[in-house]
């Protein structure tokens, strides 16, 4: 894969506006090890190798288990994801893929046993951000291979 473009350089604007979103991401309660299985669910699903890449490389540095990471893509089949988190992954799916079927009821009402609708609107919006910045990337191009996440 050869990067198109620098979407960064090319329309600071648009990026600027991508980092407020996830700012607000980063300050609405979501829980961040949570977040972070939505972002690499919804990118396994997109086939976004960049934003797999660093979100894997994220979730690890956050301390999570390479069996969890490993298995997210088979998490129906996996014991490894509590309910909240299996609720928040079919959630991904079901919006991520809206075109095929939109939200069916019952994975609606999975959700909302485990989250109130403050925090479902919060669960629409880290859907809706990660997607976005996988179109952004499979659209330009982004390599992946050279994110590094911060130090803890």
């Amino acid at each position: 894969m050869k990067e198109r473009m620098n979407y960064r350089s090319a329309n600071p604007e648009a990026l600027q506006a991508m980092l407020k979103l996830e700012a607000y991401m980063k300050s609405s309660g979501i829980d961040a090890t949570l977040y972070e299985l939505i972002k690499i669910r919804a990118s396994q699903l997109n086939g976004c190798a960049f934003c797999l890449d660093m979100h894997t490389k994220d979730l690890r540095a956050m301390g999570e288990s390479e069996q969890r990471i490993y298995l997210l893509s088979a998490w129906r089949e996996a014991p490894f994801y509590t309910e909240a988190e299996r609720a928040a992954l079919e959630l991904t799916e079901a919006v991520t893929r809206i075109a095929d079927a939109g939200l069916p009821q019952d994975v609606y009402d999975k959700v909302l046993l485990h989250f109130n609708e403050s925090q479902f609107v919060t669960l629409i919006m880290a859907i809706n951000t990660i997607n976005c910045w996988n179109r952004i990337a499979i659209s330009t191009g982004v390599v992946p291979g050279s994110y590094e996440p911060a130090k803890r």
